[in-house]
């Protein structure tokens, strides 16, 4: 079969809409010429795609040339890589006359394989740019070992794994393409369809040689020179090239006469080193290293000098005392690389100093008139609360310098529609930028690997958002109320997802929860109605409902318009969130069998009027019941042992509640704002009441406080003005402030009181 040239390829690329069938949803992004684009090699063509509803990168890979069996052997590809969870290796997509192509061949429909696009620079242009930098490539080294290991612990084997051949990522992980020359188990028998590179690969590999094997020579031979070079980077210099390391083809061959094998006895001193080379000795010999530990390739990770001093964002009194003030008010450290703290009046724009390396913590927290701040080169921490409430920040720009950005640096900068945060950026701390109510738009950097708790939370404005491969973890309300956000692709690296991560993105259409998530941490989806397509094997999703993979554990309950649910046999955890926001749910059935009940498992569901908790359950976690209004009995068996904070709290119904003899405690606002609760039993295991466990109960009119309570916290029944008469044993020792202010106690009680625990416990603090 004949195939275009790349220039046809490209004018095929331009109106890719009207020349892509199933991938017609795809668009090619634009070099800084206006062309798409692209990358070529001797076979192929690779186009840098976008998903535009998703904002997600596709590597479009056209052919040039013709191989045998290539069809059959990417199906056969894609079939093996489906099954693997690895940065180290991205999916692929075989898709046959799927890209229209005016040209001069006798065909006018040709095939197309779809990859994820991987961000970064080839393995080739990084050692290029560093290797000098031994810090850099002792790292490279050591991440190159990992894979190698990784790699051979496979049932597939690459084919052609040479420097060009590996992607360095920006937060420095390692992702091998071009799988033209791949091995997978269901190609045994067959030939290969290359021998690889020839400055890389065994010098007697054939057509023959096709298993599991055929990258440990490889493999082998440049760890051994990335090692080297770490070492000695003027090895480099010698004897390497710009298309290879330190080994030509010729070195395989005599390696008695090899000046670089001959020159690297030199670096025998070093214990790794020396595993290394005898790897490669042996894969030379033999061509596989079959009889070896994959494991060798690893060496010690590298301990890597600090090349910025470690800097604390937090200001210490001493700095304080010794500050300069510039014109505007702001105050520096002596040695000018901290901006310690700027006046609450700054406004308009500030331009931070030259030479600033850290922007302390709450440094320009509640600067609300101040409009923009330009942040020079150099700087390297923005700290915790560092913007904090500058309400009128509309425009910034963080320079590539810039590593870290603290917990809630942004948060509440209201007039702030757009931030660039570079590539440099590696941590992002937690509710960053929470609240940021106009914000629109971000892009988090590729080296960012974990959203952090609250990072975006009540940013109603976004509606856009990239999350890069980097990223392994999203966190507890992380995306919180955006309710703009119409679109967002989890990607395949994400492993875990936190609680209400996506609670109330009331116009996110669907979530797709990828096959590489094993753990998540609560209930990621509370009010939310759109349509979630579970991919994990790790748990099942049937009738709206979200179990972990043994059916064990209720994780979310997603069917926003059932009045009526009966919890399966199999349930023995009803897990934190699970039914939180069913506000339709009037009536739930559990089964004996669930032994705990989770934080907020049933929180504001409005409806629910009734629930029979089981004898098996042992623990009601913190904010159970909270918000169910229509709450107005529940019966809490004997085997309950521990009932949270808040677990009953604003259940504006709930007339009467008997606390069972296996309680030992009644934790903060367990009924705090029970409007209707006229009375509570309290069993005489109870040895203490909470802070506010029985705050604004207005219709208490009678508590019986057991002899064996020691301790009433703060608030405890604050507001409960029907109340008129306590008896306190004298086993208590200490009651907190206001623990009964605002009841409608005769003055002869509140003077007893007063004698025994101080006025401050009938004092208002509201």
């Amino acid at each position: 079969m004949q195939y275009p040239l790349i220039s046809e390829y490209v004018k095929a690329i331009q109106d890719v809409g009207d020349n892509l069938d199933k991938l017609a949803y795809l668009t090619p992004v634009l070099d800084d010429h206006g062309e798409p684009y692209r990358s070529s090699g001797a076979f192929a063509v690779v186009f840098k795609m976008q998903d535009k509803s998703t904002g997600k990168y596709y590597a479009l890979k056209c052919f040039t040339e013709e191989q045998e069996g290539r069809a059959d052997a990417y199906r056969q590809i894609a079939d093996e890589l489906d099954m693997v969870d690895s940065p180290y290796i991205t999916s692929v997509k075989y898709m046959e006359k799927e890209l229209f192509v005016d040209s001069q061949c006798e065909e006018d429909e040709f095939p197309v394989l779809l990859m994820d696009w991987v961000e970064g620079e080839t393995m080739e242009a990084y050692i290029a740019a560093n290797y000098h930098n031994q810090s850099a490539m002792s790292m490279l080294c050591y991440r190159f070992g990992k894979m190698a290991a990784w790699l051979r612990s496979q049932t597939f084997a690459h084919g052609d794994v040479k420097p060009d051949n590996i992607i360095i990522r920006p937060d420095g992980s390692l992702t091998l393409v071009d799988y033209d020359g791949m091995f997978v188990s269901s190609m045994k028998g067959s030939k290969s369809p290359t021998v690889g590179t020839k400055d890389f690969c065994h010098p007697l590999r054939t057509m023959d040689d096709f298993d599991e094997t055929i990258d440990d020579f490889s493999l082998a031979s440049i760890a051994l020179s990335l090692k080297a070079i770490s070492m000695k980077s003027t090895l480099l210099d010698i004897y390497g090239a710009s298309d290879r390391l330190l080994f030509s083809e010729n070195d395989y061959r005599n390696p008695l006469n090899s000046k670089v094998i001959s020159a690297l006895q030199g670096l025998m001193c070093d214990k790794d080193f020396c595993t290394l080379y005898s790897l490669f000795m042996l894969a030379l010999a033999r061509k596989e290293l079959s009889t070896c530990s994959f494991r060798l390739f690893i060496g010690e990770k590298p301990i890597l000098p600090q090349t910025i001093e470690d800097i604390s964002t937090k200001v210490t009194d001493e700095e304080r005392k010794e500050a300069l003030v510039d014109e505007w008010g702001v105050k520096y450290s002596k040695d000018g690389r901290k901006l310690l703290k700027a006046p609450y009046e700054l406004n308009g724009t500030y331009s931070i100093k030259e030479g600033t390396q850290i922007i302390c913590d709450s440094a320009f927290d509640h600067c609300s008139a101040l409009r923009s701040v330009v942040i020079p080169d150099g700087v390297t921490f923005i700290g915790d609360y560092a913007f904090m409430d500058c309400s009128s920040l509309s425009r910034l720009v963080i320079p590539e310098s810039v590593t870290s950005i603290g917990d809630g640096a942004f948060s509440f900068c209201e007039s702030l529609t757009s931030i660039i945060i570079p590539d440099s950026v590696t941590s992002i701390g937690a509710d960053a930028f929470g609240n940021c109510t106009s914000l629109s738009n971000i892009d988090i950097p590729d080296g960012v690997t974990s959203i952090e708790n609250g990072v975006f939370c009540g940013c109603h404005s976004l509606s856009n958002i990239v999350i890069p491969n980097s990223v392994t973890s999203i966190g507890d309300d992380a995306f919180h109320t955006c309710s703009s956000l119409t679109n967002i692709d989890i990607p395949d690296s994400v492993t875990s997802i936190g609680n209400n991560a996506f609670m109330s993105c009331s116009s996110l259409e669907y979530i797709s929860l990828p096959k590489s998530v094993i753990c998540l941490n609560g209930n990621p989806f509370p009010d939310w109605n759109g349509e979630l397509i579970c991919l994990s094997p790790n748990f099942i999703y049937e009738d709206d409902v979200l179990f972990n993979m043994k059916k064990s554990e209720i994780i979310s309950f997603r069917n926003q318009n059932l009045e009526s649910y009966i919890i399966p046999d199999s349930v023995t955890s009803i897990g934190v969130c699970a039914f939180s926001d069913c506000t339709s749910l009037s009536n739930i059935v559990i089964p004996n069998g669930v032994a705990s009940i989770g934080d907020a498992a049933f929180s504001y569901c409005y409806s629910l009027s009734n629930i029979d908790i089981p004898n098996s359950v042992t623990s009601i976690g913190d904010r159970a019941f909270l918000g169910c209004e229509s709450l107005n009995s529940v019966v809490i068996p004997n085997s309950v042992t521990s009932i949270g904070d808040a677990a009953f709290g604003e259940c504006y119904s709930l007339s009467d509640i008997v606390i069972p003899d296996s309680v030992t405690g009644i934790g903060n606002d367990v009924f705090f704002q029970c409007d209707s609760l006229t009375s509570v039993v309290i069993p005489d295991s109870v040895t203490s009441i909470g802070a506010d466990a029985f705050g604004e109960c207005y219709s208490l009119t009678n508590i019986a406080i057991p002899d064996g309570v020691t301790s009433i916290g703060d608030d405890a029944f604050w507001g409960c003005k029907s109340l008129n008469s306590v008896v306190i044993p004298e086993g208590v020792t200490s009651i907190g402030a206001g623990a009964f202010a605002s009841c409608n106690f005769p003055y002869k009680l509140k003077l007893e009181l007063v004698s025994r625990f101080g006025e401050e416990i009938f004092e208002e603090f509201f």
